[in-house]
């Protein structure tokens, strides 16, 4: 197997395992726990809160593993492409999705801990 197709692969797992793990956050069967979730003090102390901000959470989750398919997929495509560079898109778009959901997570706890 050429190195750009596991690669792929490997990147497919992964995006693939993001969507799997944000399913149950989206559908509301994670109870707060210290392992699994958005797992702060204000989601933890109180399943009312716990249980959207985890909806949210998850979805934002959802989206970044959709989008790591998607740009790994694209990407292989890409004549002459370079492993490196194809690696270094693909991880920076994840990371760059992962750090947007956090901050856009913890503006959402706020806002809902005002609400309340």
């Amino acid at each position: 197997m050429n190195p750009m197709t596991l690669l792929l692969l490997l990147f497919l797992i992964m995006g693939a395992l993001l969507v799997g793990l944000s399913i149950p956050l989206i559908l509301g069967r994670v109870k707060p726990n210290p392992w699994y979730g958005f797992r702060v003090r204000l989601t933890l102390e109180s399943p009312e809160v716990w249980y959207p901000v985890n909806r949210y959470s998850g979805r934002w989750l959802l989206g970044v593993g959709l989008a790591e398919i998607a740009v790994a997929t694209a990407l292989y495509f890409v004549p002459g492409l370079e492993e490196g560079t194809y690696v270094l898109t693909v991880c920076t778009a994840m990371i760059a999705g992962l750090a947007v959901g956090l901050v856009q997570s913890f503006r959402y706890l706020q806002r809902y801990a005002d609400k309340k």
